[in-house]
């Protein structure tokens, strides 16, 4: 059997694998996304599967493909009558509250275990970001019906929050290579394009894709692979014009998902079903990135980073954002635990790695642990905590307050 047949079987059978242990997470109420985890790390060279698999550069480019098609999918399926009344406070939170969450895991690192301070907040930026696809997964597999304003948080949040995330990861990332002036200066340039740029390319290409879908008259097949190419252009494009694609991409789906089109039933089911694809393959392959026996090393350290993660910084930020709203404490006390942390912490900790910043192994070791306590701690225990704050409501129901 030649090595391409073999990788081909390995793959089917990962795929396989997954598909069962989703069933079986499903059954005892564990975070779906942990057990795909969990199953890379037992396919991985320190488990049972004795795979190497360490390239970082290959796991980037598969992570951002496979992030932009998760953010595509939360866009076409959010429902615009149901957020543009929360764009706002949605949006501060998704900017003000991970600029808070991580400059508090960055104080906290730096004051109890003496990291030095651009060292504490990148580890603050790169764990800071909620996950769309572990809070959506979570939802869904918990059947979950929440009141209307805190599912539309929640969501809109988890979309909008990893543009920030990336760009406060990359500022942190270019000054500590060049911290000096011309470092802060970049710095902010950064944060301009990346915002600016996303959002300019986002609505012109959302614009763009839905145009194309209703003066093209195609085959019902190809509907879903004009919206794929799409995705991909708009995220590829952004991208290489330094601006932030995932920022880009949620806002064309966005605006593809509320408008009218031949094929939008199907564009739905495609994107629904390849975004799980998606997680599956995302959280594997960072499974397989992990040597658990490096991590041992680090449990101390990350439990303290993530206890004060879920405890102190996330409630602190998401307060602090959404009491001018008016929101009630109920409402955000159920937000603050809901920030699930999954995928694009270890994602965005891949970057310091590719780039040789100091500490590089320390970050993604660190961002690893963290997912898994998020996962395990927070997933098991959002159900019976939306009921006990009242927050769930009959299937069927909607609520608006």
């Amino acid at each position: 059997m030649d090595a391409s047949s073999e990788l081909i079987l390995l793959g089917g059978l990962l795929l396989l694998l997954s598909v069962f242990a989703g069933l079986a997470s499903a059954k005892i109420g564990a975070p779906l996304l942990l057990a795909f985890l969990a199953l890379g790390m037992l396919a991985g060279e320190d488990g049972p599967g004795h795979i190497r698999f360490d390239d970082f550069r290959s796991s980037y480019l598969v992570g951002s493909i496979a992030l932009a098609v998760i953010l595509f999918d939360g866009g076409i399926s959010t429902r615009w009558e149901e957020v543009r009344g929360l764009l706002l406070p949605s949006g501060v939170l998704a900017t003000v509250g991970v600029a808070v969450t991580a400059g508090i895991v960055g104080a906290a690192a730096h004051y109890g275990f003496t990291l030095p301070w651009l060292d504490a907040l990148l580890l603050g930026a790169v764990v800071a970001p909620t996950d769309a696809a572990a809070v959506a997964s979570l939802l869904h597999m918990q059947k979950l019906n929440l009141r209307t304003r805190v599912a539309a948080i929640l969501e809109v949040e988890s979309g909008l929050n990893d543009p920030m995330a990336v760009f406060i990861t990359l500022a942190f990332v270019e000054l500590i290579r060049r911290p000096d002036a011309a470092g802060w200066l970049g710095a902010g340039e950064l944060f301009g394009l990346q915002m600016i740029g996303g959002a300019a390319i986002g609505l012109v290409g959302g614009r763009a894709l839905l145009f194309l879908f209703r003066k093209l008259d195609l085959n019902a097949g190809l509907y879903p692979i004009l919206g794929l190419a799409g995705a991909l252009t708009v995220f590829g494009g952004a991208q290489i014009l330094e601006a932030s694609g995932f920022l880009a991409t949620y806002l064309a789906a966005l605006i593809l998902g509320n408008g009218r089109y031949a094929g939008k039933e199907a564009v739905g089911r495609f994107f629904g079903s390849f975004a799980w694809l998606s997680q599956i393959v995302l959280f594997l392959m960072l499974g397989l990135l992990v040597s658990p026996s490096q991590l041992e090393p680090l449990l101390g350290f990350a439990f303290a980073v993530a206890a004060v993660l879920i405890l102190v910084a996330r409630p602190v930020a998401v307060a602090l954002c959404l009491i001018p709203f008016r929101f009630q404490w109920r409402e955000i006390l159920f937000i603050s635990w809901v920030g699930l942390r999954g995928a694009v912490p270890i994602f965005l900790a891949i970057i310091p790695v590719l780039t040789g910043a100091r500490g590089g192994g320390l970050l993604f070791g660190t961002a690893f642990i963290v997912v898994m306590i998020s996962l395990v701690i927070q997933g098991w225990t959002v159900a019976p905590l939306a009921r006990w704050l009242k927050l769930e409501i009959p299937i069927g129901g909607r609520i608006d307050g």
